[in-house]
């Protein structure tokens, strides 16, 4: 069996790291009996009573629309185009010809997407179909 070479430069990193992780166990572990110990298990009935005057507390589902979602996605979408079209016309004068109608055929793309939306009514926000 071999020696410990306790002269290593990383050893007491090595020392440090697994202190630290005992604490972090020890620290977690007494956290977690102190809570349990501790902890009151009857005040469910007390969050759904009413507090001195308002409606009574109902669960309802949280359901958001999706024309948010549809907004939220057009507006990346048109951002997105913004974003390829800076560095382009920064290199407009290097890109020539070329990068001219590359530049012309993403739009027309992009303006082919928004006619679709358009058509479809998901630029309106109540008849998205």
């Amino acid at each position: 069996m071999e020696h410990m070479d306790f002269t290593h430069p990383y050893f007491g990193v090595f020392i440090m790291f697994v202190l630290t992780f005992g604490a972090f166990l020890a620290t977690t572990m007494l956290a977690r009996l102190v809570s349990r110990k501790f902890a009151r298990l009857d005040t469910e009935k007390l969050k759904s009573t009413l507090y001195e005057c308002g409606p009574e507390v109902t669960k309802q589902p949280n359901t958001i629309s999706v024309q948010f979602y549809l907004m939220a996605l057009l507006f990346i979408l048109f951002d997105v185009e913004i974003i390829f079209m800076f560095p382009w016309a920064v290199n407009f004068a290097v890109l020539g010809w070329f990068g001219f109608v590359e530049m012309l055929l993403f739009i027309l793309l992009l303006t082919i997407g928004f006619i679709y939306a358009w058509k479809k009514g998901a630029l309106e926000w109540h008849s998205i179909k």
